[in-house]
């Protein structure tokens, strides 16, 4: 099941969930992880050791495939994919979805 990160659910990250939580079917040994930044942004960030096989663009092509299921003013909302083999969790990148840059929205 994908774990919203920090915050509370709303009706367009239930949405998100619902779409994260068939690729992690789909993807067994996935975990994805999802949050609302602000009310414009949401971010959303995937461990899949199989992400070890593919280049940055099929790793971007193959969630996209998903992401495209939700509402085009969703999709909008989405300004931070972040998609990591479990060995890539130590990155800078990583590190901002963790503790993030205060927002100023």
């Amino acid at each position: 099941m994908p774990q919203l990160y920090r915050g509370e659910n709303d009706q367009a990250l239930e949405t998100l969930a619902g779409v994260l939580e068939q690729y992690e079917r789909d993807h067994p040994g996935s975990a994805a992880q999802y949050y609302r930044r602000n009310n414009v942004s949401i971010r959303i960030r995937i461990f899949d050791p199989h992400f070890a096989k593919l280049s940055r663009g099929e790793r971007e092509e193959l969630v996209e495939s998903y992401l495209r299921k939700l509402p085009e003013d969703l999709q909008s909302d989405i300004t931070l994919l972040l998609l990591f083999t479990p060995d890539e969790k130590k990155s800078l990148i990583s590190m901002e979805f963790e503790d993030p840059i205060p927002s100023l929205l």
